[in-house]
C-alpha cells in the first residue's frame, strides 16, 4: 500500500462525505492489513497531513475535521465541521463542486452568530477580525488546540475581552478580505496525488503575497 494512496483516500472521504474513514474502512478499501493501516496513518501523521489520536482516528486532515471546532461549512449537500477560520475559508477554493459554501460559528468574545457566503470570487462582507492565538512556529505543537483558536471576532474589542477573560495574550488579527486571500490558495492540489507541503521559506513568501506582516510567521516587521 502506498502511504500517498491512503493520503488521497482520507481526503476523498472527507472531501465527499464531510467525515473521515476509520481504519476498518481503509483496510477493506486497500485489502490492507489493520497495522499496515494504522502505520501509514502514523506515518501520514509524521509527515503533518493529518492529526491522529492516540487511537489512529483522524481528527484533522486541513482544511477538514472531525471533530467541531467552532465553525459549521455548508455546501450544495454537504455538511462539514470547519477545522479554523482559516480551514473554512479554504474549503470553496479547493472542493471542485463547491463554488459557494455557508460558513457559520459565534464570536467567542460575546456569542454573536456570524455567517457568510464564501465564495471564490471575493472576500465576503463584513467587519469581523479573525484573531490566531499560536504562532505559526507552534502551530504543530498541539494542532487540534491550535485550530481551536483561530477564531473570527465580531471586532478588536471582542478579541480584547476575550483575551481579558481568558488571560491568553493577543495572537495575530486580520480583517476578513486578507483572511480570505491567505486561504484562497494555500491547500491547492491536496486533494491529488503528488501534493508537497510547503517549505518554510515558500510559505513565508506566500503570506507576503497576500498582505500578512512578518509577526505572523515569526519574524519582525
Amino acid at each position: 500500500m502506498d502511504v500517498e494512496d491512503l493520503r488521497v483516500a482520507v481526503y476523498g472521504s472527507f472531501a465527499r462525505t464531510g467525515r473521515a474513514p476509520d481504519v476498518a474502512e481503509l483496510t477493506e478499501r486497500f485489502g490492507a492489513s489493520d497495522g499496515d493501516i494504522r502505520g501509514g496513518l502514523r506515518e501520514l501523521h509524521r509527515q503533518r497531513h493529518v492529526a491522529l489520536d492516540d487511537d489512529d482516528r483522524v481528527l484533522m486532515a486541513h482544511p477538514f475535521t472531525s471533530v467541531p471546532l467552532g465553525f459549521a461549512v455548508m455546501g450544495a449537500s454537504t455538511l462539514w465541521w470547519g477545522g479554523c477560520a482559516w480551514d473554512s475559508f479554504a474549503l470553496p477554493h479547493l472542493l471542485p463542486d463547491e463554488p459557494e459554501v455557508l460558513v457559520s460559528t459565534r464570536c467567542p468574545g460575546c456569542g454573536t452568530p456570524h455567517a457568510w457566503n464564501v465564495t471564490r470570487e471575493a472576500p465576503p462582507d463584513g467587519k469581523q477580525v479573525a484573531h490566531f492565538l499560536v504562532p505559526v512556529a507552534h502551530m504543530w505543537d498541539d494542532v487540534v488546540h491550535t485550530c481551536g483558536h483561530q477564531r473570527l471576532f465580531c471586532d478588536e474589542a471582542c478579541v480584547e475581552g476575550w483575551l481579558l477573560r481568558t488571560g491568553n495574550e493577543r495572537g495575530y488579527v486580520m480583517d476578513l478580505p486578507t483572511l480570505w486571500r491567505m486561504a484562497r490558495h494555500w491547500y491547492a492540489g491536496r486533494l491529488d496525488h503528488g501534493y508537497r507541503r510547503r517549505e518554510p521559506a515558500e510559505a513565508a513568501e506566500y503570506f507576503r503575497e497576500v498582505g500578512l506582516k512578518g509577526a505572523f510567521w515569526g519574524l519582525s516587521g
